[in-house]
């Protein structure tokens, strides 16, 4: 029996009391293993569990958090402390709603209680709202971040407190935060360097989710606003886009449709997201195989579907991700992750066994 399955009704109750066990005791066999992680980390290789059991196959000799996006897994939380790694909470929240401190210290206090009936290690902000300064809730997100951290490292000592941003402290979809002081009030920022093409201001043509140079200027713009790159996590994408092509030339370049967003007259809106694992299975039976673009320092390649229709696909795997795992590194950044840790293949099949492998030393030149 998991976790408060024989009390999963007082719940509730549990929550509103604020009690710090769950009803029913630590699941795990050791119950050292429901104590929360306090030991700090140099390095952090950050991972997003979303679904399924592929987190019994993740490269635990260097996952330090691992950022609860799924049902909550009482197994999973025993292995992960098991492994000196941190089980955090995601904390998602409408932020009109939380304009009154008293509903924001509501929210924080029910996150804080269900973080200590799962034996949690914290919490990762991802609110990932459009917010213009001089609003409501411009500053009612700072002191979100404020208090959240404050009330987790009280009631939960040693627990982390994170905040999820986009590429670039630069309005990136609307979404002008308080960057310096938000990285001040809490552990660190998991920076997503993906989905950099959510608004594409230049020529409809289908272009790397991460390229390289536009990836290094974000974080360069982070640095340049005073913030420590020792508060930077850089995500990488396990991920790609599959964009239909208008046309394709024979130097590879993909028309995409307009799909306006936020004012730029195109977006990788046009396209769909491909999980790596999908992207392996199609790329040698593709029309040109795997290709590089060195502008870029991405991959792509270009395949035909049922219909006789051109795509173009852009992904990163081991070479991509290794050039800017090493820009980590030369920098000093506190460490690298990606969205998501079950968008590999985790089978027995041998050559997925290696591409997986390479996925994950990848993120340790």
């Amino acid at each position: 029996m998991g976790l408060c399955d024989a009390g999963r009704p007082l719940l509730g109750l549990l929550l509103l009391v604020g009690a710090s066990v769950c009803w029913g005791g630590c699941p795990c066999s050791d119950p050292a293993l429901c104590q929360p992680i306090k030991e700090p980390r140099d390095f952090e290789v950050y991972v997003f569990y979303v679904k399924g059991k592929n987190w019994k196959s993740y490269d635990w000799a260097h996952v330090t958090t691992v950022a609860l996006f799924a049902p909550y897994d009482p197994e999973l939380m025993c292995f992960a402390h098991s492994r000196g790694a941190r089980f955090v909470l995601k904390g998602d929240v409408p932020l009109k709603d939380i304009v009154d401190s008293e509903k924001r210290s509501a929210w924080i206090a029910e996150k804080v209680n269900l973080a200590k009936a799962q034996y949690m290690d914290g919490i990762n902000l991802d609110i990932e709202q459009p917010v213009l300064p001089h609003t409501p809730e411009y500053s009612t997100l700072t002191a979100l971040v404020k208090e959240t951290t404050e009330a987790f490292h009280t009631e939960i000592p040693g627990s982390q407190v994170t905040f999820d941003v986009p590429w670039s402290p630069a309005c990136i979809d609307l979404r002008c935060y308080n960057y310096t002081a938000i990285a001040d009030l809490c552990d660190f920022l998991f920076v997503m360097s993906y989905d950099e093409q959510s608004q594409i201001w230049t020529e409809c043509i289908a272009g790397a989710n991460a390229p390289f140079n536009q990836t290094i200027a974000g974080y360069e713009k982070f640095i340049n606003i005073s913030i420590d790159p020792k508060k930077l996590v850089m995500g990488v994408p396990w991920y790609g886009y599959d964009y239909g092509c208008l046309n394709l030339t024979q130097d590879h370049r993909c028309k995409l449709a307009k799909k306006p967003f936020r004012g730029a007259e195109c977006s990788d809106a046009v396209g769909r997201q491909v999980p790596f694992r999908t992207i392996m299975k199609q790329v040698n039976d593709s029309v040109s195989g795997r290709l590089w673009n060195d502008v870029q320092k991405a991959p792509f390649y270009n395949y035909k579907d049922s219909k006789g229709d051109f795509h173009q696909v852009w992904y990163d795997d081991p070479e991509s991700i290794s050039l800017k795992a090493t820009y980590v590194k030369k920098l000093g950044l506190r460490g690298i992750g990606m969205w998501n840790g079950d968008l590999l293949d985790y089978s027995s099949d041998p050559i997925a066994q290696q591409q997986t492998a390479a996925m994950w030393k990848a993120l340790l030149p």
